[in-house]
């Protein structure tokens, strides 16, 4: 076999001895554990076994005792030990992962690494190579399997380490490390011949094949650092770390036999730098294991508690930990420094921070942990101590970071027959107990009335199956009226040591998530308060925890946009977007992204953001066929961003008429679109926020500051104004000898009208404006209520088309210039206006007469203004004055409602 041309110095079935590999890194030849393959003992290979002897005369029979010690206890000299281990903050312990020992040119990095670091002693914990543990664990289950491809897997094993320390090491080192290499590889075909035959592997046996990666590894880099000069030492970790069995896939230190060994150990090799390995220890009996899930760390954090170390390092390949998962919230931030209990509580709600069990060695000790990225040394990454750094007590420090658990189902309990009785909890709990579920959250009314919890959602039919079982007695009487199963749900957990001592955290989390519009299933929080959590559907995972990250000012308020209408108005909001959008996200903490344009013949979405700086140009060339349906699926199918609006610039009633429906998906709604307000009173109910201040005056604060003056208790009488950009414009400008056929022209032309003059100067839309208010002054007016005066003449209502009605206008001027004059005569001007008579419950629209000191009177352009007479302005109106009409003040008033929807969702007002 290429690559594997050493003779075996065991038998290929079995392998009657073998002694560990001797270091002699400082000098001379240390001793080591001796152990011995004694098949005779293990009955799953029927006794002894002879080579040659055919595979299907083995007996089935299995036992954990083929790899056995040779003596009970390490080999160690028997004189004194006069070398004893030094233990304080002279130690540094570094860890480093498969993907930094991935390549040599990584492991060289590593141990440019250790050698840079100014401590005077230093430990480093290693993992296998990248990809090689599971390489590794393929082996033994091709091998138990009897898939012959098990030696050709061996073979690229063992040509990867080849290649590795080909590249890494050159001279004695190298020829040390492959003979080393070869002797290692001939045992592990012996052993897999073993497993082979037998068609079994013990625990044992597959954690001594795995924990092969490990010792490569961590040879490598010792001879790496010993290259430049250092002297250094490697470790296996199995003469050191004695562990014992504690549960399921889990084991526990021995710390004391731990100590009592790694001193013996340093006694013989007493170097300033020591490479150790990860990942694998042994029994009290001597027989390799390793320390399961995270069994890296874990070696790090348990070595760094024997030797008292001042810091434990463990490198990654990220620049520290996250407050939220940044595949999820891509502006998840960096946290400098994180509480052991914190950590704690996040790694368990799935955070990649660290396994709990590798947190409990260095907790005891105060030992802090320093997560560093080590393709960027220049990050000085997360640091995990006893007491956080931050202590100031506001919002942002107390909750460090949320995290989310997939996949569970919620169980619930409920009944009657529950309140009071003891043992119901129990009773509930010993099933689940007895399925082997894993009970993620629980919750309980004080009542008593329910129990509800969550389990994966792989186990819950187990689940509910042995409930039903259990208490099918008391479901058959009436006692528990139900064990109910809600599929499709995910934890969020928003955790923070000072939480606690924190009033309105809880508010202001559940406060995001109902803005969000995501409803809650169920909650838990410990009287500690480290973790509060809420339990929803998974299909609302990814929104809550954006929205709960951004309402906690960890990230920017996100909102994604969809522009119905690329028009005049939609077409400046977009310019207007793309001109401020960086200046918020830095000054204001809002993200503003415009995840869909359509107009009515095509559509642009995009699932992140369109490049605002080119959407005409991508509208043009990118664009499918406008569907409104589709394209508020898009918006409400999107789970990247919590907070969704859609902003209509339309004029069009069919659009206004959806308002409702995108209301109760969650979707906020703004617009300048007056159809909706002024519509039936039925259409007005909402569930999420919607703004309409462009309705009115444009740019304008009409509508916000009417809602001003009655929350402050102020009564309505009367609101009279100049609602119309238009007409305002028209009348303005008919003076002299003008013509109103001339004015009327002169504003088509300037484009202060509709395409179609009649449209304005039929009063239609000035009468929507006082529906408007008058309905937000508390009066239930139909539009059909407002007595309205056109403008249209009535002989011209009929034409077919704005070009006839134009051709035909002079003809009445002379009846304008009559009204005209009438009322210079009496010191008067023409004014087309809007009233809301609050007292009467009435409105109307007509044309009447000013004296030319009224403020109506004084208005240039197209200026709109609007007279609020209350119980407070009473003797003198409150008037609010300014632009009325035009593109840029209209998409200016629609995005003033985006921005005080953000600040209404969390962004700084």
């Amino acid at each position: 076999m290429r690559g594997l041309a050493v003779a075996s110095p065991l038998p290929p079935a079995a392998a009657a001895a073998r002694r560990w590999p001797r270091a002699s890194f400082s000098g001379r030849e240390t001793s080591t554990q001796c152990w011995k393959y004694d098949l005779s003992q293990d009955r799953s290979l029927g006794g002894s076994l002879r080579i040659g002897q055919s595979q299907g005369s083995l007996l089935r029979h299995h036992s954990t005792n083929l790899l056995r010690p040779a003596a009970a206890a390490i080999s160690v000299e028997q004189d004194d030990i006069n070398t004893y281990l030094p233990k304080g903050d002279m130690w540094s312990v570094h860890k480093f992962g498969g993907t930094c020992m991935g390549t040599p040119q990584r492991i060289q990095s590593v141990a440019d690494i250790v050698l840079g670091d100014s401590s005077e002693r230093k430990l480093v914990i290693v993992s296998a190579m990248s990809k090689v543990t599971d390489m590794m664990y393929n082996l033994v289950h091709k091998a138990q399997s009897r898939d012959d491809s098990y030696m050709i897997a061996l073979e690229e094993v063992f040509e990867k380490h080849m290649a590795a320390a080909k590249d890494l090491l050159d001279g004695e080192d190298l020829a040390s490390f492959l003979s080393q290499l070869h002797s290692d590889v001939s045992s592990l075909r012996a052993m897999l011949s073993a497993i082979y035959i037998a068609g079994h592997a013990t625990e044992s046996f597959s954690d001594f094949v795995v924990g092969h990666g490990e010792l490569w590894s961590a040879q490598m880099l010792s001879y790496a650092i010993k290259k430049s000069g250092a002297p250094c030492s490697w470790m296996d970790t199995r003469e050191v770390l004695v562990v014992k069995p504690s549960g399921p896939n889990q084991v526990d230190p021995d710390y004391l036999e731990s100590e009592n060994r790694l001193q013996k150990w340093f006694s013989r090799q007493p170097a300033e730098i020591i490479v150790a390995t990860g990942f694998i220890a042994s029994t009290a009996e001597n027989i390799p294991t390793t320390l399961k899930r995270d069994g890296s760390d874990f070696s790090a954090a348990i070595i760094g508690s024997l030797v008292r170390a001042r810091q434990v390092t463990i490198w990654t390949d990220v620049d520290g930990v996250f407050s939220a998962d940044p595949r999820k919230v891509s502006e998840a931030v960096i946290l400098s420094t994180l509480s052991y209990q914190e950590a704690w509580e996040m790694s368990y709600f799935g955070a990649n921070v660290l396994h709990p069990r590798t947190i409990i060695p260095v907790m005891k000790d105060n030992i802090p942990i320093v997560i560093r990225n080590m393709f960027n040394i220049s990050a000085p990454g997360t640091m995990i101590c006893r007491q956080p750094a931050n202590d100031n007590g506001d919002l942002d420090a107390c909750v460090k970071s949320f995290a989310t658990i997939d996949n569970l189902a919620l169980v619930n309990v409920e009944g009657t027959g529950m309140a009071g009785v003891p043992g119901t909890s129990s009773a509930i709990f010993s099933v689940v107990k007895d399925v082997g579920a894993n009970v993620i959250m629980i919750s309980q009314a004080s009542s008593e009335h329910s129990i509800c919890f969550a389990v994966p959602e792989k186990e819950v039919a187990a689940v509910s199956a042995a409930l039903h079982v259990r208490f099918r007695e008391a479901l058959a009487v009436g006692r528990l009226s139900k064990v109910e199963v809600i599929n499709g749900c995910s934890i969020l957990a928003a955790v923070g040591l000072r939480m606690a001592s924190t009033p309105g955290v809880s508010a202001i989390l559940f406060d995001a998530l109902a803005k969000a519009n995501i409803n809650v299933r169920a909650i838990a929080q410990g009287c500690s308060e480290y973790n509060i959590t809420v339990v929803l559907k998974q299909e609302d995972c990814v929104r809550a925890l954006r929205a709960a990250h951004s309402r906690f000012f960890l990230s920017k308020t996100t909102l994604a946009v969809g522009i119905i209408g690329p028009g005049l108005i939609g077409g400046t909001l977009l310019n207007q977007l793309k001109d401020q959008a960086a200046v918020l996200k830095e000054n204001m903490n809002i993200d503003l992204r415009v995840i869909g344009i359509t107009g009515s013949s095509t559509m642009l979405l995009s699932d992140t953001g369109i490049d605002l700086t080119q959407w005409k140009e991508l509208l043009r060339k990118e664009a499918e066929p406008a569907d409104l349906a589709n394209f508020v699926r898009h918006m409400s199918d999107n789970h990247v961003f919590p907070n969704k609006v859609l902003v209509d610039c339309t004029a069009d009633t069919s659009v206004a008429s959806h308002y409702y429906d995108w209301l109760k998906k969650g979707i906020h709604v703004i617009t300048p679109n007056k159809k909706a307000n002024s519509g039936p009173l039925d259409q007005r109910a909402s569930y999420t926020h919607y703004f309409y201040e462009a309705t009115v005056g444009a740019g304008l604060p009409i509508i916000s500051t009417l809602r001003g003056l009655l929350e402050t208790g102020d009564k309505i009488l009367h609101i009279e104004g100049i609602f119309s950009g238009t007409l305002s414009y028209i009348f303005n400008n008919f003076e002299g000898t003008r013509t109103f056929s001339d004015v009327v022209a002169e504003a088509k032309e300037a484009g202060y009208t509709e395409p179609d003059p009649r449209d304005d100067l039929s009063g239609t839309d000035v009468a929507r404006k006082v529906i408007i208010l008058a309905r937000e002054s508390g009066l239930t007016l139909e539009l059909s209520d407002i007595p309205v005066k056109s403008l249209v003449p009535e002989a011209l209502a009929s034409c077919s088309s704005a070009d006839e009605f134009m051709q035909k206008l002079p003809s009445f001027d002379e009846d304008w210039a009559k009204q005209r004059s009438e009322a210079e005569a009496a010191g008067e001007v023409l004014r087309y206006v809007g009233v809301v008579d609050a007292v009467n419950q009435k409105g109307q629209v007509e044309l009447r007469r000013y004296k030319r000191d009224h403020p109506f009177a004084q208005l240039s352009g197209s200026d709109n203004i609007i007279a609020f007479t209350t119980s407070r302005y009473k003797e003198q109106p409150l008037i609010v004055r300014g632009p009325g009409a035009g593109a840029e003040v209209t998409a200016g008033g629609v995005f003033c409602d985006i921005l005080r929807l953000a600040s209404s969702l969390g962004a700084p007002s």
